[in-house]
């Protein structure tokens, strides 16, 4: 997974990948029937992982409008960590192999369609205790939320800066949601 989030599914070969593993090259075939295989297990596991990750939007015990900061925040601080060399896989899947695999464009879909219902989730309940407008149908906040954000981890990646990242903190949190 760290070598696909570092060099994209094109920019590595099966060898880097099981190198990276430390396993030998003939053993991938024994798991995986192609690489594609291995990217649509990639993609579920990644999913599966950011999971426990968004784990902050299911916890009651804080404000809806603050997990979903949260929530945000702390994608933040991972970019940062790893200084802008990996992004979000859903994103960089979506971007590089949406026209050339199907099995991977569904993968990456059904991912983004579950983190938008977990975020709509959370936006009908800060709409519901008055933290967030009414105004706007919370599927289409969701949607945006996260379209954005792809857009500013693509841009982070590309200018190794927090910039915009830090603005679309700002624009989601004091704007669209405010």
């Amino acid at each position: 997974m760290k070598t696909l989030l570092q060099r994209g599914f094109n920019g590595c070969g099966v060898q880097d990948i099981t190198s990276a593993a430390g396993v030998p090259k003939g053993s991938f075939y024994n798991h995986f029937e192609s690489k594609e295989a291995l990217g649509a297990e990639v993609i579920e596991r990644y999913w599966q992982s950011s999971s426990s990750r968004l784990a902050i939007l299911r916890d009651a015990s804080v404000s809806p409008l603050e997990r979903l900061r949260r929530c945000f925040t702390s994608q933040v601080e991972a970019l940062v960590e790893w200084n802008y060399e990996r992004g979000c896989l859903l994103g960089n899947f979506a971007a590089e192999m949406s026209d050339h695999s199907t099995v991977l464009r569904a993968r990456v879909a059904a991912a983004f369609a579950e983190w938008t219902r977990e975020l709509e989730q959370v936006i009908q309940q800060a709409q519901a205790a008055g933290e967030i407008p009414q105004g706007s149908p919370p599927a289409a906040l969701a949607t945006f939320l996260i379209n954005a954000w792809e857009g500013a981890v693509l841009r982070a990646r590309v200018d190794k800066s927090r910039v915009a990242l830090d603005a679309y903190l700002s624009l989601a949190f004091d704007k669209v949601l405010a």
